[in-house]
């Protein structure tokens, strides 16, 4: 009988979900974190509006992410799942207007963690902080703790170290050598759920938004707002946009239609109705003043056109050169490839080694998708190893 724990590396919300489904199973669990507290991340993604997962019908709710693997780990503990659990450990929620789920109003990000942790206590789970991932072999994994190197035995060995952005959480995706040496390979990673650096400045529309827009890219496209920024734009349709225009040579166009629930045939026959421009463009269609601020922005020739201005306003276009930097983005994209590992998500070469989390090659939108997958990933994970490596009595 094996009596080593099964350790985990990594005390983000897949570590931390893998940890309360094994230890409710009655295992042994011990997680080392390399920060001083649990889930950094969790509690900054918090800082934008907390929504844990979305009311989405399942079937559409998979269509979110890029891989078939993961829509199927996320079938498995899907979003109804997602809000149960979190009613077990004393957590209600509610739906918000954008269909994504939330904590009720009254319940801070930290709270949510608290409870958590709470739960994991009373279940046994023992967490031990400041201890950075050095190495792991066949049956032990090794740490750095306090300048010194220890050497710990595992029953089995989940990481769950993140992927590459908000360095200052403690993902720096520093695991990527470790296990590029033991000839695992690694999808090199991306920005994901990125702004857009534009070609022109548009830092005079700094913090302002256009809102109930569309943005659409090589037949692709995505309703929501969009934020100027010092750089460019932000905003969930930029960060849907990325995966698909990722592929292609920067710069390119993105194309914005600003009134997108009325027909370019109606916008034109506004247009051609006479009058002032400026007015037309608040008074009769309705546009917000940051709309006209970017429209004002194109050639005097084309703005005077009230055909060429109307049909702008339904094909906006902004050149783009490229995504920000890694470590400014809300998640990354690449990772641990999904035929390095079998379907049980253990390492083909550490038969005892599993994986879960963001440092897996899934991407999915910001909305509640990405905590939803690495909380789908922690139970896959803790189940396989139940199913794998049962308890003997």
């Amino acid at each position: 009988m094996n009596e080593n724990p099964i350790i985990i590396i990594g005390a983000g919300p897949a570590g931390l979900m893998a940890a309360q489904q094994l230890a409710t199973r009655g295992y042994q669990v011990h997680i080392y974190e390399k920060n001083k507290a649990a889930a950094r991340k969790f509690l900054v993604a918090g800082h934008g509006g907390f929504n844990l997962t979305h009311s989405e019908q399942i079937e559409n709710f998979i269509t979110q992410y890029d891989a078939t693997e993961i829509q199927n780990i996320v079938r498995y503990f899907d979003n109804n799942a997602t809000v149960e659990w979190l009613s077990s450990i004393g957590i209600p929620t509610y739906v918000g207007s954008s269909g994504k789920i939330f904590p009720e109003k009254h319940i801070k990000p930290i709270q949510v963690l608290q409870a958590w942790l709470d739960h994991l206590n009373q279940l046994g789970v023992i967490i031990n902080y400041e201890y950075s991932f050095v190495d792991f072999d066949l049956d032990s994994v090794t740490l750095l703790h306090n300048k010194e190197v220890v050497r710990k035995s595992y029953r089995q060995l989940i990481l769950a170290l993140g992927g590459g952005s908000w360095k200052k959480t403690g993902s720096d995706a520093s695991w990527i050598p470790i296990l590029t040496n033991k000839k695992i390979n690694i999808t090199p990673l991306q920005a994901a759920n990125s702004g857009y650096n534009t070609t022109n400045d548009l830092s005079d529309l700094e913090g302002q938004v256009l809102k109930n827009i569309q943005v659409v890219f090589n037949g692709t496209s995505k309703l929501g707002e969009i934020v100027f920024t010092t750089y460019g734009i932000e905003g969930s349709p930029l960060y849907y946009m990325n995966r698909y225009s990722r592929p292609y040579e920067f710069p390119i166009t993105l194309h914005t239609d600003l009134k997108p629930n009325v027909s370019l045939d109606a916008i034109l026959k506004q247009m051609q109705s006479g009058g002032n421009i400026s007015s037309l463009l608040k008074n009769k269609l309705k546009l917000s003043s940051t709309a006209v601020s970017l429209l004002k922005k194109l050639d005097k020739q084309t703005f005077t056109d009230p055909i060429a201005l109307g049909q702008h306003i339904k094909n906006y276009p902004i050149q783009v050169s490229g995504l920000r930097p890694l470590d400014e983005v809300i998640s990354t994209a690449g990772g641990i490839p999904f035929n390095e590992l079998k379907k049980d998500l253990s390492l083909h070469k550490f038969p005892l080694v599993y994986c879960a989390g963001e440092m897996l090659d899934w991407e999915a939108p910001t909305g509640g998708y990405l905590l939803q997958a690495c909380f789908s990933t922690g139970v896959w994970v803790a189940t396989s190893i139940s199913k794998n490596h049962p308890l003997t009595i």
